[in-house]
């Protein structure tokens, strides 16, 4: 379904067009709902889709647009003449439409119907079909907005349109990584043009390299969230600015700049020209920090006795600021050179500051001419509050930027708080277990999250034995989307574990089976688990308690290391069943996570501590009764009760070297002598007594701590009202 190409290539500029097909009119409403992700987390929406044709459902990964454009009319119309369809649908529409039609709740002195919070955020995972995210910042901010859709809180987001989104990855013969670049507008997206009173399109201008750029504005709906994009690429602009919003995280430090200065003053301006007045503007990261001068801009125009002073004492009630980088060389930071030659000097100078005051901003001692100017420490600067994304973090956040504060001030004192992330319960939990809840609590199952102690009682008190068949059921569905995955007809001369040309024989339902999908960077320590190779093929090939291995994960284009440590983990063929037991599926996004999160035993993270801000994925794997087998850092330490899940190390180790070595050694003998024999023990019916416990533990404890829903209202209650 997908063509790739070259951006060097490819420079022929287009507006979207939305794919054209006829829908018969008892199914007409199909075309409604493809228009509002509201479906994608629904079953129900997912199925009234996949039904009508499932292998093309797949083929066209689960894009609504590519796909009703794609199925035949023969099969459409059978669609409109089946009663049972019919019926679903109507279901389905009208709770849509019920769901649509209650309006938004104002928040006591918080956000409102008339002043929403805005939410900034440099990418969004919505779902796979709008391919504008890379990793876990966006699905983040896209579980947020689902969260906010459903808890009915006032909120707007804003955000940027990506040509080519991020890159898509495919593992040549020899194990190395290759990208290349998808056209998204010829997908097909579930996006509208935002057009004025007049029907003319909707367009900002911001001052970049010398000219005026112009970017038009695009609306994704999320179920009663509208999420606004802007879009560089239109001919009003030369060649290089069109391409400014033309890949997610590409091109050079200019690029980031110039990227994020049409996000933060080109969502503030694209606001304002639709009539927006936001209670609160969120910066998700420092990417939009530019908003912020943008405010203080606007500030300067209607007080122009003022002083910069004044107006940043007036924009920094405004803004709250979260921050997702536990080092300060994880957040973006510019040189002065780069950041002159983006910025107009009458911008600079129309907010009444010097260069060296306005590079000082960036800066940890703003005196300090040779520091670069870093957007942490701006937006620290210029938001009200700050937080970080886990206890842990918040923590660290402290101690990391301590130096912006006094110079006698406790670490405890600084003002970083924190709000633990979650994951968007009803897009992550696989639709078998909701089924469950459906039966054995109540249609309005996710409602119950809020009561922690009656959710756990609800959990306990489903069968064992129904909860694990059903984890079994998800366990095969995993094992033959990675036996289609990696089958391949052409796999080289070389045996690598992402490809095979038979898959028959590639893992087993009845074999302990570790997931572990993440970015591949060194920090996440992808090459822990091979430390000691021997030890590891031993586990794969112990004869009655075997284990298996599914990995996934994108490595930097640019860095050359971490697609070594990928190339080494594909090749690795002793004489043992690695090459049957060990799996890489390419191109992790949306659709692999879920079957993954969904289908593993076990969830495995290793990251060097303290370096995982939060961490989300292992949340749901939790949701879905998978256990988490993770070093305790981000998320797992508020998380880990000894009961619903693994810990590797410690946390008292702080020297690199040594910390390593012992994670290592924990993480085999934990694998050894606890998650191996607990996996393997079976009680008198046959059934692992003690895995379903721990997995129904997980279930009960993390899925009500660790959702989006909680996630949100921590927000609304101590960080959106004033």
């Amino acid at each position: 379904m997908q063509q790739a190409v070259s951006t060097s290539m490819d420079l022929t500029f287009h507006t979207f067009q939305p794919l054209g097909f006829t829908l018969p009119e008892p199914i007409k409403e199909l075309e409604r709902i493809a228009m509002n992700f509201y479906w994608s987390w629904h079953p129900e929406g997912f199925d009234l889709f996949r039904s009508i044709e499932p292998e093309l459902w797949d083929k066209s990964e689960q894009n609504p647009q590519r796909f009703l454009a794609d199925v035949s009319q023969l099969r459409l119309w059978q669609k409109a003449n089946d009663s049972d369809y019919l019926s679903r649908l109507k279901r389905f529409v009208e709770r849509f439409d019920l769901y649509m039609s209650e309006s938004a709740s104002d928040v006591v002195n918080g956000p409102t119907k008339s002043n929403p919070a805005a939410y900034f955020c440099a990418e969004y995972g919505i779902h796979n079909s709008l391919p504008i995210y890379s990793g876990g910042l966006g699905i983040l901010a896209g579980d947020h907005l689902k969260s906010a859709s459903d808890l009915n809180i006032p909120l707007v987001a804003v955000g940027l349109l990506y040509r080519y989104g991020y890159f898509r990855q495919r593992i040549a013969h020899d194990g190395w990584q290759e990208e290349n670049y998808t056209n998204i507008f010829n997908l097909g997206l579930a996006i509208e043009q935002v057009l004025d009173e007049s029907g003319e399109r909707v367009t900002v201008m911001v001052h970049i390299r010398g000219r005026e750029v112009h970017a038009q504005a695009w609306l994704v709906r999320v179920g009663r969230i509208k999420l606004y994009l802007l879009d560089t690429n239109i001919n009003e602009n030369d060649e290089i600015d069109r391409m400014i919003t033309g890949h997610l995280y590409g091109g050079n430090t200019e690029t980031r700049i110039v990227q994020e200065k049409v996000l933060g003053i080109g969502g503030v301006r694209l606001l304002r020209k639709l009539g927006i007045s936001p209670s609160v503007f969120h910066l998700n990261e420092g990417h939009s920090a530019f908003l912020t001068l943008e405010l203080a801009h606007e500030y300067l125009v209607a007080n122009p006795e003022a002083s910069f002073e004044e107006a940043q004492d007036a924009v920094r009630p405004q803004c709250v600021f979260t921050t997702h980088t536990p080092v300060a060389a994880g957040n973006d930071a510019f040189s002065t050179g780069e950041l002159h030659s983006c910025f107009d000097q009458n911008f600079i100078a129309g907010l009444k500051l010097t260069d060296q005051e306005f590079f000082g901003l960036g800066r940890i001692d703003p005196g300090d001419v040779d520091e670069p100017f870093g957007m942490t420490p701006f937006a620290l600067r210029m938001c009200r509050s700050a937080n970080g994304v886990s206890e842990k973090h918040g923590e660290v956040s402290r101690g990391l930027w301590k130096e912006m504060y006094s110079e006698n001030i406790e670490p405890n004192d600084v003002p970083i708080t924190h709000i633990t992330n979650g994951v968007h319960a009803p897009t992550w939990i696989a639709p078998g277990y909701q089924s469950i809840y459906r039966d054995e609590i109540g249609e309005d199952w996710a409602k119950l999250l809020t009561d922690r102690k009656a959710w756990e009682d609800a959990i306990v008190r489903i069968p064992d034995r129904r909860m694990w068949e059903q984890h079994v059921r998800l366990k095969s569905l995993l094992i033959a989307f990675i036996r289609e995955r990696t089958r391949s007809k052409e796999t080289g001369s070389k045996d690598t574990i992402n490809e095979h040309r038979d898959t028959r024989k590639l893992f087993s339902p009845d074999v302990l089976t570790i997931g572990f999908a993440r970015r591949v960077a060194a920090y996440k320590r992808w090459n822990l688990l091979l430390t000691d190779l021997e030890r590891v093929l031993k586990m794969v090939d112990h004869p009655e308690r075997p284990v298996q291995f599914v990995f996934a994960g994108k490595a930097h284009p640019q860095d050359r290391t971490a697609k070594q440590i990928l190339q080494e983990l594909m090749s690795i063929n002793h004489d043992s069943n690695w090459q049957k037991r060990a799996v890489f599926v390419e191109d992790y996004d949306q659709e692999v996570a879920r079957y993954l999160v969904q289908g593993v035993d076990v969830w495995m993270n290793v990251p060097r501590r303290p370096l995982e801000a939060s961490g989300t994925s292992g949340m749901k794997a939790a949701m879905n009764g998978a256990l988490n087998f993770s070093v305790l850092d981000g998320w797992w330490i508020e998380g880990y009760n000894g009961k619903n899940g693994f810990a590797i190390g410690e946390l008292d180790v702080d020297d690199d070297v040594e910390m390593d070595a012992e994670d290592a050694e924990s993480l085999y003998s934990t694998l050894e002598t606890k998650v191996i024999p607990t996996f393997y023990s079976k009680g008198d019916e046959g059934l692992p007594t003690e895995w379903i416990a721990m997995m129904k533990n997980s279930i009960a404890t993390l899925t009500p701590q660790f959702s989006t829903d909680r996630m949100v209202m921590d927000y609304v209650e101590h960080i959106y009202r004033n």
